[in-house]
């Protein structure tokens, strides 16, 4: 979630949908899931599995998969991505920018309106971009990606005022953004979530407007919120008075939060879901081997890596050569053809081979254990040990994330010699202890928010927000910093490469494999599709007659 885009700047969600983020050609047949010409079912109810509570539905706050799951719903910014992974205007009826790629000039939908009936105007995107960035809101993790804007990361981290945040309304329909250097990708992330707009006046007038369905909770998308049981289901309804309603032909999406793998397998295979997998939810291992002989699985591409991270501000995992050799001592192929089962690719690297080639060799060998060794007996010389102390090794409640931390904790035991505590917690408390510190080894993942290196080395630049190691390298940031303003596509790249030698070399987290999307759907859910980017859109789905 979470959370959250370019190889080719100019064609990058074109190309996303043709590169595959691990490599690996899709299984079976895909469903004919998008022809858009069956007979429409009487009853347009979707229902879908987020498996547990979306930790925020502020779109400001949120950082995860399933919060995003919902948010893309229920609100929509200044552009959406369609179903070709293109992006389209949507809040922004048009748009203009100028010769020099710094300023954009949007015109706001006429017509587009609130959940209460208010307009949606210029001024609530300035209002929810700059709440973002007030240093005053402390928890939003993702404001690091509004930072090309001119004035924005000075307003949030270094005193500046946020009326030098270059973000103004002109008038009710017309958003002026001047950036601080012209970013291509700058239009794709409008469509993001941390981008939505929020009603100004609702979010002053009510600050916790977005913990409960209420008639606080206005939003502006496809679909509203009818309830919300917490950490039971959400429904949503679709919006009447959506500029683009007459699209829309699902009524109803009922999303349960089923966190155990099985048993939402069960309500799938009883009808009472009509989609199982990617990418609000997980099939169970054990059921992969049956869908593929079945030909009902559906394998896709997805720009993401599963990963171990390391808290580098604690001994031993503060010694470089101690990280090293936990990384290098993990089987990633046996763990992808034993345990996760769908054409993962095992990840020697951060960013997925779909943006930099090479990754899909990597760093390092897989499953080096005479290296691992080797760093090692090093590592504890540095320390001072002469034995490596009981590691915990800690995950979020899952089946996968439990069998790959069970073979992870014996590859350990067996190639280092070192006993591993497994702990588990329920998502949101287990995002409460990473970001606390309060973990050794943490089990995450990283998702591309939009199809770039950028995005995913940009997680490290500093400590907090979702850098759960708390590394941090001076050239590595500047190396960062280089690259924003390097207009050349490929002095750019030969930038981000180098930064990513460098997180290499110091290896604050593990890789363990580049994703995929897993999933099945029955036959009547059509014109739904799950992006390279894991987002998921109900918009065009429909419910065909059977």
């Amino acid at each position: 979630m979470k959370k959250n885009w370019l190889v080719l700047l100019v064609l990058v969600f074109t190309m996303s949908m043709i590169l595959a983020a691990c490599g690996e050609e899709k299984t079976g047949e895909k469903k004919d899931n998008d022809k858009g010409t069956d007979k429409l079912a009487a009853d347009q109810t979707l229902n879908v599995n987020i498996r547990s509570e979306p930790p925020s539905l502020n779109p400001a706050l949120a950082t995860d998969t399933t919060s995003g799951a919902v948010l893309n719903q229920t609100f929509e910014g200044l552009m959406r991505v369609n179903q070709e992974g293109k992006v389209e205007e949507a809040m922004a009826e048009s748009y203009e920018v100028s010769d020099d790629g710094l300023t954009y000039t949007f015109k706001i939908r006429e017509g587009a309106k609130w959940s209460n009936g208010d307009p949606v105007t210029a001024k609530d995107f300035e209002y929810a971009w700059k709440w973002v960035l007030d240093p005053a809101n402390v928890d939003t993790d993702y404001a690091y990606q509004l930072y090309m804007i001119k004035g924005a990361e000075a307003a949030k981290e270094k005193g500046g005022s946020l009326d030098d945040v270059a973000v103004k309304a002109e008038d009710d329909q017309t958003l002026v953004v001047e950036l601080e250097q012209a970013t291509a990708y700058f239009l794709e992330l409008t469509a993001f979530y941390t981008f939505f707009p929020v009603n100004a006046s609702v979010v002053e007038a009510n600050p916790n407007w977005a913990q409960d369905q209420s008639e606080n909770y206005v939003t502006n998308g496809p679909f509203l919120m009818e309830s919300w049981k917490h950490k039971d289901e959400i429904v949503l309804k679709k919006n009447p008075d959506y500029w683009d309603a007459d699209t829309v032909k699902l009524e109803t999406i009922k999303m349960v939060m089923i966190e155990e793998e099985n048993t939402a397998k069960q309500m799938y295979d009883k009808g009472e879901l009509d989609w199982l997998g990617s990418p609000t939810d997980s099939i169970p291992l054990a059921a992969i081997p049956s869908y593929k002989k079945d030909d009902v699985l559906n394998i896709s591409p997805l720009a993401g890596v599963y990963y171990y991270a390391f808290n580098t501000e604690a001994e031993p995992f503060n010694n470089v050569n101690i990280r090293k050799a936990f990384a290098m001592a993990i089987n990633r192929q046996g763990i992808v053809d034993n345990i996760t089962q769908a054409e993962q690719a095992p990840a020697m690297a951060l960013v997925p081979p779909s943006i930099f080639e090479e990754n899909a060799e990597g760093y390092f060998k897989d499953n080096d254990l005479e290296e691992a060794k080797k760093l090692m007996e090093k590592g504890l010389e540095e320390l001072g040990l002469s034995e490596m102390p009981t590691i915990k090794l800690s995950y979020n409640t899952s089946e996968a994330h439990a069998a790959i931390a069970q073979a992870v904790q014996d590859m350990w035991k067996k190639g280092l010699e070192v006993d591993v505590e497994l702990h588990n917690e329920e998502w949101g408390v287990y995002l409460d202890s990473m970001g606390a510190g309060d973990f050794q080894v943490g089990r995450m993942g990283w998702l591309a928010d939009f199809n770039d290196a950028i995005n995913f080395l940009e997680i490290f630049e500093s400590v907090g927000g979702n850098n759960y190691t708390n590394w941090e390298n001076a050239e590595y940031q500047g190396l960062l910093k280089e690259s924003r303003a390097e207009t050349d596509v490929a002095a750019r790249e030969d930038l981000l490469r180098k930064a990513e030698d460098i997180f290499m070399e110091e290896l604050p987290l593990a890789p363990i494999y580049f994703y995929t999307n897993v999933w099945t759907n029955k036959d009547k859910v059509k014109n739904i599709e799950v992006s390279p980017l894991g987002l998921v859109q109900y918009k065009w789905g429909y419910i065909a007659e059977e």
